[in-house]
């Protein structure tokens, strides 16, 4: 039996977590096809530099969620005019990851539809030879989560600036999102519908498709989705602390102050091993200094704020204050 799982709710960490005690949780003696939405966010692969990937300065600004998932692939950002899907179910021994059997049934719904959609590449769907659906997987144990993006209605102007990384040099030993050139397909429907009519129809043809029914989450495992989001989805911990080892060159020009360039060796968890300053700033103090009051501590903006509170950063940089170090450092 398939069951259908749909969230009226957007929050990306909560979502993430529902797919995960679905996945973990859920009676495997069935499948399970979910449809959900985020509100504006970055969600990273498991395997993926988060700091790699986004433009740090720009999510901040526009208060975009980033997130890291369970399954590989690269980036993919999420807002409103996007719909997501879900299929769980359990796989042969051995089973190698295979992308068309999933994006099969969606593929069929979108031509019915009236979208000339193709499979495209390792893990694609695209129309017109432009990308509207990255997909990726997670195996565990014999099951299988399969998930992907629908761009329908997004303002691909905020996605591609908040998946454009800024000039700062980050050599990363984790896995680097491919680009691809990317469309909405709203405008290829044959009939113009706003996405909440869209995503009515796409439920309507996958439960003609298949015999699904509706599942419903009692109040305990709704309690357990929401600890698994405040434990895990929400930490910083596992956002950005979970990156792989990389090397950080920070370079930036304030007004007053001059010229900063800093470079950082950030280990697996997130934890500054050491950092050096150079630029045409002056200053009382040495950087070496302040090198070694960070080394050891996350790269994370709490922890480096409580950090930095009793100290005169304008003592290593002449007019500079400690949030636009922060700035610097985090963005």
């Amino acid at each position: 039996m398939i069951y259908y799982i749909e969230s009226a709710d957007t929050d990306p960490c909560l979502n993430l977590a529902r797919e995960q005690f679905v996945f973990e949780k859920l009676d495997r003696s069935h499948s399970y096809f979910m449809l959900w939405q985020n509100h504006n966010s970055i969600i990273v692969g498991k395997h993926q530099n988060t700091r790699a990937e986004i433009n740090a300065a720009f999510t901040k600004a526009h208060n975009i969620t980033v997130v890291r998932r369970l399954s590989g692939g690269g980036a993919v950002y999420h807002d409103l005019g996007n719909l997501n899907f879900t299929f769980i179910t359990d796989a042969d021994s051995g089973q190698a990851i295979d992308f068309a059997a999933f994006c099969g049934p969606i593929q069929k719904a979108l031509i019915s539809f009236g979208v000339p959609v193709e499979i495209s590449g390792r893990n694609d769907m695209t129309v017109n030879g432009k990308k509207f659906s990255g997909n990726a997987q997670y195996i565990k144990e014999r099951r299988i989560m399969h998930h992907g993006t629908i761009l329908y209605d997004s303002d691909l102007t905020v996605l591609s600036q908040a998946l454009n990384v800024t000039e700062d040099k980050i050599e990363s030993k984790g896995i680097k999102s491919v680009r691809s050139r990317v469309a909405n397909i709203r405008p290829l429907m044959k009939d113009d519908v706003p996405i909440k009519d869209f995503w009515a129809a796409l439920k309507r043809y996958m439960f003609s498709a298949f015999d699904m029914h509706d599942y419903v989450f009692s109040e305990e495992e709704n309690a357990h989705v929401q600890e698994l989001r405040n434990n895990v989805y929400a930490q910083w911990s596992w956002n950005y602390g979970a990156s792989p080892a990389c090397n950080l060159r920070k370079i930036r020009r304030v007004e007053g102050c001059g010229k900063i360039e800093i470079l950082m060796d950030v280990e697996k968890g997130g934890i500054i091993k050491n950092a050096v300053f150079y630029g045409d700033f002056f200053g009382n103090a040495d950087p070496e200094e302040l090198g070694n009051i960070l080394a050891g501590r996350h790269l994370e903006y709490g922890e480096l704020k409580n950090l930095l509170g009793g100290i005169d950063i304008s003592r290593y940089f002449h007019n500079l204050d400690t949030e636009t170090f922060l700035a610097i450092l985090l963005e």
